[in-house]
């Protein structure tokens, strides 16, 4: 830079705010949380709503913004990873521009797992250079994970969340009361986000699932146990992204169980739901811990009886060594050169690794598969860790 060069700084900053609120029976007309910003007789709503769900609720949308005088334009959209799609963005996008709204006061209102709210907030932070939205999240995984933060994307050139932003909702609504309609193997696929949570920062929370979590399970959390175990969950989640929404810091505790997974879903899209992939990369991880002295044989057995205990069955087989090691080798590039792999530090703890090798995968695999791990319902005993352990040693 010469010393005659002219140079403009520009600083700006954006305040960052939105609630995640809960909202029982969030349709019920007398219930206006979904009625933000306040509507008048002319406002209008552009609803994307998940297939499924709105064959249990579509009457009941429909009737509570007719209740309201709110003209809404319903568009469902099909669940499942295959449908985060660019052709998938693209046909929300015309629907939208067909449907015009009010750049800030007609927020766009996302109904439905975290695939779905990942694709409209893409949508809505995309259109007009971006337009506010609402979530309201219908799967237990959406409750707990996908729907809570600010980021948005969709799969490209066959890699998962390859274009996205950071798009602050406007709020986000939680309604526990979706989760009765959800086939369990999908109730299952969330309850692996909370085990995360557990495993590297609330040891309190691993307490309320092996005390309490089967029979939240069993209710589909809609008993008071469930609604404790959830709220601590989101507490916890909010409390590792608010400090963080943007991902300045690429050391992330809840990147725990997403290190190794990226790879399983991306060579099994069709058969391993997100939550099945993180719970095996828990599993993966936790075992690496082990053979670095940084979970105890009590440790991990905890966490394998508790898995059995919320009915959890593991299938092992897509844990390859080679395809372990590539999703680390991706994953290493994402953060910005470094693995960072958060690994627990006994229950509730956490520290971060930069040296795990293709050698030490292969050991951990090797021990892996002395488990009994196909079947874990029949639980995991001292003695079955402490051969696993010879073996990685």
């Amino acid at each position: 830079m010469t010393r005659n060069t002219q140079v403009w700084r520009v600083n700006h900053q954006r305040p960052i705010r939105y609630e995640v609120i809960n909202s029982p029976n969030v349709f019920d007309p007398h219930n206006t949380d979904l009625l933000y910003p306040a509507v008048s007789g002319s406002s209008r709503r552009f609803v994307v709503v998940d297939a499924n769900v709105e064959r249990f609720f579509g009457e009941d949308i429909r009737r509570y913004f007719h209740y309201h005088g709110v003209k809404a334009k319903i568009v469902t959209f099909p669940g499942g990873e295959e449908h985060k799609t660019i052709e998938f963005y693209k046909s929300l996008v015309r629907e939208l521009d067909a449907f015009p709204i009010h750049r800030r006061d007609e927020p766009i209102i996302a109904i439905g797992g975290g695939v779905l709210t990942d694709v409209v907030g893409f949508v809505a932070s995309t259109y007009r250079r971006s337009v506010p939205h609402i979530k309201v999240p219908t799967t237990l995984m959406g409750y707990v994970d996908a729907s809570i933060g600010i980021k948005t994307g969709i799969n490209f050139n066959g890699r998962k969340n390859r274009l996205g932003s950071f798009e602050p909702p406007l709020r986000v609504l939680l309604d526990k009361t979706f989760l009765k309609t959800l086939p369990r193997r999908h109730l299952l696929n969330g309850v692996a986000e909370i085990i995360k949570l557990a495993v590297i920062k609330d040891a309190r929370l691993f307490d309320l699932l092996e005390a309490h979590g089967a029979e939240s399970v069993e209710a589909y959390f809609q008993n008071e146990s469930g609604g404790v175990i959830l709220d601590r969950a989101i507490t916890g989640m909010l409390e590792e992204l608010e400090p963080n929404l943007f991902e300045d810091d690429l050391a992330r505790k809840v990147d725990f169980g997403h290190t190794f997974s990226y790879g399983l879903e991306t060579r099994n899209e069709t058969d391993l739901l997100h939550g099945e992939a993180v719970l095996l990369d828990i599993v993966f991880s936790s075992l690496l811990a082990r053979t670095r002295g940084l979970l105890t044989r009590a440790d991990l057995e905890r966490l394998f009886r508790l898995i059995a205990a919320l009915g959890i069955t593991l299938d092992i087989s897509s844990l390859e060594p080679l395809t372990l090691w590539q999703s680390l080798e991706e994953r290493t590039y994402h953060r910005n050169g470094f693995q960072r792999v958060p690994l627990p530090h006994g229950i509730g703890g956490c520290t971060f690794v930069n040296d795990i090798t293709l050698t030490e995968i292969q050991t951990a695999h090797r021990a892996l598969a002395q488990m009994t791990m196909l079947n874990p319902s029949a639980g995991l005993t001292a003695e079955k860790v402490e051969s696993a352990e010879l073996v990685a040693g």
